[in-house]
């Protein structure tokens, strides 16, 4: 080697070196609030623990993570003087005593954190946990990937039933709940559409379902019979982040679609009731705009979330068949309901898409309850339709999930059923199919990029994907957690991508460029669904609605 390139190679490693040295140092300097290290009479040091502290009176908690010395440290911005309860998680632990500690002003309080081993491990995992612990094919626990959307894998596994037991949960309960059901607020479908579930065909698919449940539940029982496995903790660049959640007035509130505004204010769309919802950052306080119903006596709830160019936020209505607008300016709502014809009891408008309506005056939305596509023409009010698969074969399931527009408002929608993506040419109409290399990948939610490129998750497939709309290629990375089951995916400002896992209650950042993959721990059990990022800031904020926990949680990487 010349000793030029060695020289180079010389000042590169320096540069390195000195660049992790000035990052620590800077994180050394940093004041704090309140700090200590976490330990174990196991471990000792425990590095990767999420240490949460609630100020008394507030619905505001911040996370940190212990490092690899198992120190945690609450920078001094981010606690006012007050009581605060400390909370962990860290699977397989508790915290040896309960926590509060007294914060001073201007001043770094010191407080160190003992561990125990958990004396109840399985109400510590997360599904995706119980997914990789329990028995059985993929082909069988994939199906319970239809159970996650409404409560935790924990409640089947503790059930004491049998298959016949399971029958009547599973057949007439849990199919004729919809999907915006959580245990504090079930809604039922129209018994007209639950008539059409319930073929020969079904039933067999249902009794097998709970033979299989039958296997690996606690039926006769006080412990199962395979071992509980667990994730390892965040180790590294996951452990330097912080999570600010905001818990919401009520247990019934599902943030399903959340973003932020240009003025730094978070909206959020409510999955089971009817409200659009504005949180203030700043405070905490959370302000509710009523939404009437369109269809008395239908499921209630809000899906899509997304905003036009000028800011104006627009919502799926599901059930109520609405396609709703909502101005920030004047805090007034618009409406448009389905023609007769299509305003059918299983009609579902889940997504609506204004994105690219400045375009040619139309907006795009879908219909869950017969795999179509509308849209709509905002000068006119009138509704058109499309079909993709209304040729397929019977029997053939479709489910067109998302629609999203590119910047000639040519709308792409997922096919959540199968493995493609589809397309419908905004001036001509024609529809044309992709098929996504990976089968049975579930494409579910999807953002289209600057540059005319679609990401999406591949929910039974545990990938993120891309569709390059100008060349007409597909690439794909696999995420590291099995089961991480990605429900949507955005790009940010770096070429990172961002999802975040319906499963695992894991948020993961992939570097796009070199396929390496940080995997985020949340500070609680929660159900991942639409996801933000926020590039105005630097590092860039990445929020999201804890579905199941009424609560919405941002998430600040310090690198």
């Amino acid at each position: 080697m010349g000793r030029l390139k060695l020289a180079a190679l010389v000042v590169v490693a320096l540069a390195i070196v000195v660049g992790v040295t000035q990052y620590s140092t800077i994180q050394a300097q940093v004041p704090s609030a309140l700090t200590g290290q976490v330990s174990s009479a196991a471990e000792g040091a425990m590095e990767g623990v999420l240490v949460s502290a609630k100020k008394a009176g507030s619905n505001i908690t911040i996370t940190v993570v212990s490092d690899k010395s198992g120190r945690y440290t609450f920078p001094a911005n981010r606690l006012d003087a007050g009581q605060y309860s400390l909370r962990v998680r860290a699977v397989g632990y508790d915290l040896d005593g309960a926590a509060t500690v007294e914060v001073a002003a201007r001043k770094s309080t010191t407080r160190d954190l003992r561990l125990q081993k958990t004396e109840d491990l399985a109400g510590q995992m997360s599904n995706a946990e119980w997914m990789a612990s329990i028995p059985g094919t993929d082909q069988q626990k994939i199906l319970l990937l239809n159970c996650v959307g409404c409560h935790t894998l924990e409640r089947l596994m503790r059930s004491p039933h049998d298959s016949n037991a399971f029958m009547q949960v599973v057949l007439p309960r849990m199919q004729a709940y919809v999907n915006q059901s959580i245990p504090a607020h079930p809604q039922l479908r129209k018994a007209e559409r639950l008539m059409e579930e319930r073929g020969d065909q079904r039933v067999q698919v249902y009794r097998a379902v709970a033979e299989y449940l039958a296997t690996i539940n606690l039926k006769g029982a006080s412990q199962w019979n395979y071992a509980l496995k667990t994730l390892p903790r965040p180790t590294g660049k996951a452990t330097r982040v912080i999570y600010t959640e905001y818990d919401l007035p009520r247990e019934t509130i599902e943030p399903h679609d959340v973003l932020v505004d240009s003025d730094g204010i978070a909206w959020y769309s409510s999955f089971g009731e009817q409200f659009l919802g504005r949180l203030d950052p700043k405070t905490g306080k959370a302000t509710e705009y009523a939404i009437p119903e369109h269809k008395p006596g239908f499921p209630t709830g809000l899906l899509g979330l997304r905003a036009d160019r000028d800011g104006n936020l627009w919502l799926g209505n599901m059930y109520q068949a609405a396609i709703v607008k909502f101005d920030r300016k004047t805090e007034k709502f618009q409406y448009w309901t389905l023609p007769p014809e299509r305003n059918i009891d299983a009609a579902q408008i889940n997504m609506v898409s204004p994105q690219s309506s400045h375009v040619d005056g139309k907006v795009w939305s879908q219909n869950n309850g017969f795999a179509g596509v509308h849209r709509l023409d905002l000068a006119s009010g009138k509704i058109e339709t499309w079909e993709p698969f209304k040729d397929a074969p019977k029997g053939e399931p479709h489910n067109i999930y998302d629609v999203i527009p590119d910047a000639q408002n040519n709308v792409y929608f997922t096919d959540f059923r199968h493995r493609h993506i589809g397309r419908i040419d905004a001036k001509t109409g024609e529809i044309k199919l992709f098929a996504i290399p990976t089968s049975g990948s579930s494409p579910r939610r999807g953002q289209m990029d600057a540059q005319g490129r679609l990401w999406f998750g591949e929910y039974r497939a545990d990938r993120i994907g891309m569709f390059d709309t100008k060349s007409e290629q597909f690439k794909e990375w696999q995420l590291t957690t099995r089961w991480a089951s990605p429900y949507d995916v955005t790009i940010d400002k770096n070429e990172d991508a961002w999802t975040g896992s319906m499963v695992s209650d894991q948020v993961t950042r992939l570097n796009t460029k070199t396929g390496n993959a940080t995997d985020y721990l949340l500070p609680r059990s929660t159900n991942i669904r639409r996801v933000f990022v926020d590039n105005t800031t630097n590092p860039v904020t990445f929020w999201v609605g804890s579905n199941h926990g009424h609560s919405i949680i941002k998430l600040e990487p310090l690198d």
